[in-house]
């Protein structure tokens, strides 16, 4: 039976982490692996790094499985955490942890813990999201520095913008984050993909690459061709149906596209209910047999139809491709209006998951 498939190319990926190394090469890398790998999947997307200094996750349960499956390398919590309770189970497995907020600093000095951590100072230069800021920082380090459960300290922060090159933010946060390294001397890190790619500033000791190890250009109006990314996940569904419908003739729920004049359409079968994005816009292309076809009507929770003029020898069996090699997410996303992140992440259990080109 043909079922409609996530084909996840680790070559492509071990590709895509070559490029970090070469553009960042004094820089130690953590591979950022939240969110199920960006719907990758995080078991094998983690061993197939098996040359990566460090893993970022956003959930302390993916921290435990990979220790679970023998993932031996450092493991960082984005988010840090958020319990007393957790910080026993944190120190047993390794983990280290992000800390941005008071309450976490108050938790670490009043707790007892068999051993100590490895921590990140999170550092406000811009983002608004979390961290300390620069007049809050240097007490936030001293109060960390005095306590038995904290093994190192590093820095962190996150740029907002850096994926439009001349973004007037972008200023702003190099000149507090150029602050920060001078009131904090030690190993930091700042740079994601975008900054990766378009700053090289910002590199310092350590990096942290999410979406160009998948595949997708993190600059806008850049492709990923262009900065040689080669796509990880090709999505894949069969046609299910080819018919030729009259002039007039209305396809899909709630009769939104009618047929212009006498032509064929296909039914390929995936739909929202595998992760297929509901409000692509209509004219959102599908690749069959390295030919693009406009989505007609709406997204189904498990069939979408296609505008078959200009496409011959199309029949039931065939395959089409919804996203990936030949046909770059980017370019779907944007009909979406949304972004290939969350394409990825909305990738249902559904869905068949190969993994190809392991080392």
């Amino acid at each position: 039976m043909i079922e409609v498939t996530a084909t996840i190319d680790l070559a492509a990926l071990r590709h895509n982490f070559s490029r970090v190394k070469k553009l960042a090469p004094k820089s130690k890398i953590i591979a950022m692996i939240k969110s199920n790998a960006y719907g990758h999947g995080l078991i094998h997307i983690a061993k197939a790094l098996n040359t990566a200094d460090a893993f970022g996750v956003a959930r302390l349960q993916a921290g435990l499985h990979l220790r679970e499956a023998g993932i031996s390398q450092d493991i960082v919590l984005m988010p840090g955490f958020l319990t007393a309770e957790q910080l026993p189970l944190i120190s047993e497995h390794r983990l280290q942890i992000v800390v941005h907020h008071d309450y976490q600093i108050e938790m670490l000095l009043q707790t007892t813990l068999a051993e100590p951590l490895d921590v990140w100072l999170k550092i406000d230069t811009g983002m608004g999201r979390l961290g300390f800021t620069l007049a809050e920082v240097q007490q936030r380090y001293q109060q960390l520095k005095t306590s038995k459960n904290i093994r190192t300290i590093r820095f962190m922060t996150h740029f907002a913008s850096v994926d439009e090159v001349d973004h007037p933010t972008n200023a702003l946060q190099f000149k507090r984050f150029a602050k920060a390294k001078t009131l904090l001397p030690g190993e930091w890190s700042a740079a994601k993909s975008a900054a990766i790619m378009g700053f090289s500033d910002t590199h310092s000791e350590w990096v942290r690459p999410g979406l160009m190890l998948y595949g997708v250009s993190p600059l806008n109006n850049q492709s990923s061709a262009t900065l040689d990314l080669q796509p990880v996940m090709t999505l894949t569904a069969p046609v299910i149906s080819v018919r030729t419908l009259a002039k007039g003739e209305p396809v899909g729920y709630g009769s939104i596209w009618t047929c212009p004049e006498a032509m064929p359409i296909a039914v390929v079968g995936i739909g929202y209910g595998d992760g297929y994005p509901r409000h692509a816009a209509q004219g959102t292309p599908v690749l069959i047999h390295g030919k693009q076809a406009p989505r007609i009507g709406r997204v189904c929770m498990d069939m979408i139809m296609l505008d078959l003029r200009g496409h011959e020898h199309v029949k039931p069996g065939d395959i089409a491709t919804l996203w990936g090699q030949g046909l770059a997410a980017a370019i779907i996303a944007e009909h979406a209006e949304t972004i290939p992140y969350e394409l990825f992440c909305s990738v249902t259990r559904r869905v068949k998951f190969i993994y190809i080109n392991a080392a």
